[in-house]
């Protein structure tokens, strides 16, 4: 519970601080379906739906909508606890706003621990976002923490939580390196078996390095399901 406590004050804190800088707020929602598939005990699929919208812009309120993302994964495991995935991704723009759709190919290395109750994950990726302008070489890491609420294991309708702490390096040609940083909390709920259903907040500055750095504040809420 503490750890819970530190993750929501951190990220009130910094939604606080960046209200300082309307110009330099936005906020989205952003709800996403989610279905995992074994293909054997060391192959799966995920694939994945989310819709982006505008619930601040400009510091101004009101909802619009901005895209549209379909995402596949192909994990292999390379062991209990360790994981190879690749993924494409494409993001429906252009029908919300006059931006270029955007596809992404992603190569991503996972593995995590369980002290006790609690669970540790690092998660390095590698990513290309290719658009019509120019293709973005982005690399990441994140360090991710979950946990059951009640008890030391999960039983179908209790509660867990996810926090993550991410950080992306964005280059491409011609370009300033762009640095990112990320924070998230989620409250997740065991529906029933293969069913989950998580959702919580996430605060990101984007370019942080640069003069003008962005605040950006997500809601998000998401269902899953493991075939």
């Amino acid at each position: 519970m503490f750890c819970i406590r530190w993750v929501l004050f951190f990220i009130c804190f910094l939604g606080l601080s960046s209200l300082k800088a309307q110009d330099n707020l936005t906020g989205f929602l952003q709800p996403q379906v989610a279905i995992n598939y074994d293909v054997s005990n060391t192959y799966s699929h995920n694939f994945s739906l989310a819709h982006r919208g505008y619930f601040i812009k400009n510091g101004d309120s009101g909802y619009e909508a901005r895209q549209i993302d379909l995402v596949h994964f192909s994990k292999f495991s390379l062991s209990d606890n360790q994981s190879l995935a690749f993924g494409v991704q494409y993001r429906f723009r252009n029908i919300f706003e006059d931006e270029s759709d955007e596809i992404r190919l992603t190569q991503q290395f996972n593995f995590s621990k369980r002290p006790f109750v609690v669970r540790l994950g690092h998660r390095f990726r590698t990513e290309q976002r290719i658009t019509k302008a120019l293709t973005v070489h982005r690399f990441r890491y994140r360090f991710a923490v979950d946990f059951p609420l009640k008890g030391e294991v999960l039983n179908i309708g209790e509660p867990y939580f996810i926090g993550t702490f991410e950080n992306l390096l964005s280059v491409a040609k011609s370009n300033s390196p762009e640095y990112d940083t990320r924070i998230s909390g989620q409250v997740g709920w065991q529906l029933q078996e293969g069913l989950k259903l998580q959702t919580g907040i996430e605060y990101r500055m984007e370019d942080y390095a640069s003069d003008f750095p962005q605040n950006v504040f997500f809601v998000l809420t998401s269902l899953q399901l493991s075939l």
